[in-house]
């Protein structure tokens, strides 16, 4: 670089600095501000000789994190320090911990180590899976949760900033992040941040489909603006008339929440019916928040008819993140869904910001919803006997749930998530209760232990000291709480059982002459089709292996030698298509790698992929590789736990297999509908139609068909010519 350049680079750098201070939330004292000087001049020292892949300097970086921490998420001077020194320790041998802790003090030393520890797990030579990066990451919240808060900054600075990487690099950070990161923005309370993450991951694991999206957007731009100029118009009059002071604004939906309903619903673009939405916010003292909410409820539902199931009050009972708010969808003009958020200025920070916020408007208690969110998750956290993906997935289920919000008999109220049973219930209140549940009464009234409890239901629990957990609760019990107590309660049992199941064992073997010894333990495991010896002990234990199955196991033993000699003189009969529907593939059609090597794998069946999807390969541990669509429902988490085990696959000539697909029908029944479909799929050259069935209930059609195809752009074709026949709706493929 030359001298011109590099007094550029610094001039910017300097300018960056200035922008950090000017645009935090928070309000900055003198000695803030020195705090962060020093930060700034530790980073700039530790990061002088660094780049970026694009080419700038790496102090950029650091600096643009402590501006979403500053702007974005508004936390105080100790946390923009944190983040502008949250890679010094792992990037520069000028700085340890202990001279973090020395010039900036403990908490941030805390949050930097916090931080430290995370960078340092993805670098780790054998790591056994991602997922054991993520409890690591995750158990980081006891530390300090303002590093996970950081740490989510820092990705989102690399979301926006990963154009030069490449591409198989950005899949897996992009997949990474809507797995993990976006679920915790989302827990924190972080919902811009959070869209902003899915937005991006979207971009990068599918662009396609994001590129069209946006560009839809983009298109209905002027449209979008002039509907809600024309709607708010109406409104705004009424709210003038009351003296209410306040603020209209539209809000686009998100790319990624499109994408979603569009799946969900199996539906286009224009079909989705609430793109439009408004957020009215109004000026308020805390004293008369609720009451003016209601108002302009009124005032709202009075012009335009509101949807009755679309109703959220948030602001009697706030969700656990803190966020409080009153949505309504009504019926707006020319027949469109519009989704209205009524919320108090108080109330909007508190939905941009969520903790900083808090920290503002309460003085100090601003952690208390923090605290409840993170003893709840602890309990995810302590049950360390499940596996990393299990763990993940666990904590996962705990992150992105909705709430409801039921009473307890003395009419206190607990928040529990969505599709929460009274067994959920019972351990949420206590693990003693929990464990010794004999029944539920919802409302009054005697219910099954799986049933799903609603908002407002008043729930009592029935206990019974001769009750013990047993397997069925694991499908009555959704929270990570109630499930990690009933396993461990379960495993306790399994072992009590192992070892009288050991003794019998060892007994019946005696009579058959067989030693139980390491030997013969593992040959048992290996007959009897088991994982571990303590199954098989348990199987004993319970009965399940009986005289019968042990007498078979003894004479397989000792006919074993036999047989072996059979089959060396007896040529093998070769088996014709044992395994039809998972194709093993004889053909030139999928490549792997770079090197585009042709190697055995398997179709999964959780997605189906036929040539022309767009797939990777995942090395599974048992069955060799299996071939998943890209958009498949496991591909994220499969991306993110196991990023190193994911290999690069394409089709290439597939002129000779054929493969089958399932398409979905629907739409108004007429006469010779089904006589027009068959037509269709006869005409369509190169399809083979394999079954066939329909339905049709009070004049609405529904219908499935399975077909054999060559590849991904006849079946398009064919899903193209169907949508075409009259009285037909939707065409999906499965």
């Amino acid at each position: 670089m030359t001298e011109v350049d590099i007094e550029k680079e610094n001039a910017a750098i300097a300018k960056a600095y200035k922008e950090l201070l000017k645009v935090s939330y928070q309000t900055l004292t003198v000695a803030d501000k020195k705090l962060i000087r020093q930060a700034f001049d530790v980073a700039v020292d530790a990061h002088k000789n660094q780049r970026r892949k694009s080419g700038e300097a790496y102090i950029f970086h650091p600096i643009a994190v402590a501006r979403l921490v500053a702007q974005e998420i508004g936390l105080d001077a100790t946390c923009i320090a944190a983040a502008l020194l949250h890679d010094v320790v792992e990037d520069s041998p000028d700085y340890t911990l202990a001279d973090i802790e020395e010039k900036f003090g403990k908490t941030v030393a805390r949050i930097v180590d916090g931080l430290t520890k995370i960078s340092s797990l993805s670098k780790e030579a054998d790591v056994s899976t991602q997922a054991e990066n993520f409890r690591k990451m995750l158990l980081t919240l006891n530390d300090d949760v303002r590093v996970i808060i950081i740490k989510i900054a820092d990705r989102l600075h690399n979301m926006q900033t990963m154009d030069s990487m490449r591409s198989d690099k950005q899949e897996k950070i992009a997949s990474e992040t809507l797995y993990i990161y976006a679920p915790l923005a989302h827990r924190i309370g972080l919902y811009n941040i959070k869209s902003e993450l899915e937005d991006l991951g979207l971009k990068y694991t599918e662009p396609e489909v994001y590129n069209e999206i946006h560009n839809k957007i983009k298109e209905s731009k002027e449209e979008q603006d002039a509907y809600i100029k024309a709607f708010s118009k109406v409104i705004e009059d009424s709210l003038d008339k009351e003296g209410l002071s306040y603020d209209i604004k539209g809000r686009p939906k998100s790319i990624y929440s499109i994408r979603r309903k569009m799946l969900k619903q199996g539906v286009s673009f224009d079909e989705v019916y609430d793109k439009f939405a408004v957020r009215i916010i109004y000026k308020s003292d805390y004293a008369n928040e609720k009451f003016l909410a209601w108002k302009i409820y009124s005032i709202v539902t009075d012009h335009f008819i509101p949807n009755p199931i679309r109703l959220r009050d948030w602001i009697s009972s706030p969700k656990s993140t803190g966020y409080e708010a009153l949505h309504i969808t009504v019926m707006g003009p020319k027949g469109r869904w519009v989704e209205v958020q009524i919320r108090s200025e108080r109330m909007n920070e508190i939905a941009e910001k969520g903790y900083a916020a808090h920290y503002k408007y309460k003085e100090g208690n601003a952690e208390d919803a923090l605290d409840t969110w993170i003893d709840k998750l602890q309990e995810a956290l302590e049950s360390n006997e499940t596996n990393a993906v299990d763990f993940v997935e666990q904590f996962k289920l705990n992150l992105y749930s909705k709430e409801i919000y039921v009473f307890t008999p003395k009419g206190e109220l607990k928040s529990l998530p969505k599709g929460a049973t009274p067994l959920d219930f019972a351990f949420s209140i206590h693990t003693e209760i929990g464990m010794k549940t004999r029944g539920a009464k919802v409302n009054g009234k005697l219910v099954p232990l799986s049933h799903e409890l609603q908002s407002g239901d008043q729930v009592e629990i029935l206990t019974s000291e001769n009750i013990r957990p047993n397997s069925n609760w694991l499908d009555y019990a959704t929270t990570a709480r109630a499930r990690s107590k009933i396993k461990s309660s379960l495993k306790d049992e399994k072992k009590e059982v192992a070892v009288d199941g050991k003794e019998i064992l060892r007994r019946k073997l005696k009579q058959l002459k067989i030693n139980l010894d390491e030997k013969s333990i593992n040959e048992m495991v290996v007959f009897f089709k088991l994982k571990t010896s303590l199954d098989l002990f348990y199987r004993v234990g319970i009965g399940s292996i009986d005289n019968t199955m042990l007498k078979d196991f003894a004479s397989s033993r000792s006919g074993a030698i036999m047989s072996y000699i059979k089959s060396k003189i007896r040529k093998p009969t070769v088996v014709q298509n044992i395994d039809k529907d998972e194709i093993t593939a004889k053909y030139d059609s999928l490549v792997f790698g770079k090197e585009e090597e042709k190697l055995d794998y398997k179709l999964s069946a959780c997605c189906n992929p036929i040539p022309g999807d767009d797939v990777f390969g995942f090395l599974t541990i048992n069955e060799g590789i299996k071939v998943h669509k890209k958009n498949c429902p496991n591909a994220l988490s499969l991306q993110s736990n196991y990023a190193y085990r994911i290999m690069q696959a394409k089709w290439i000539d597939s002129s000779q297999q054929e493969f089958a697909a399932q398409i979905t029908l629907s739409g108004i029944d007429n006469l010779g509908l089904v006589n027009n479909i068959t037509k269709v799929i006869s005409s369509n050259m190169h399809v083979n139609m394999k079954s066939i069935s329909f339905q049709s209930d009070d004049g609405v059609f529904s219908g499935k068909i399975n077909v054999v195809v060559k590849n991904n752009t006849m079946l398009k074709k064919l899903m193209e010519n169907l949508k075409k026949i009259n009285g037909i709706d939707k065409v999906i493929r499965v």
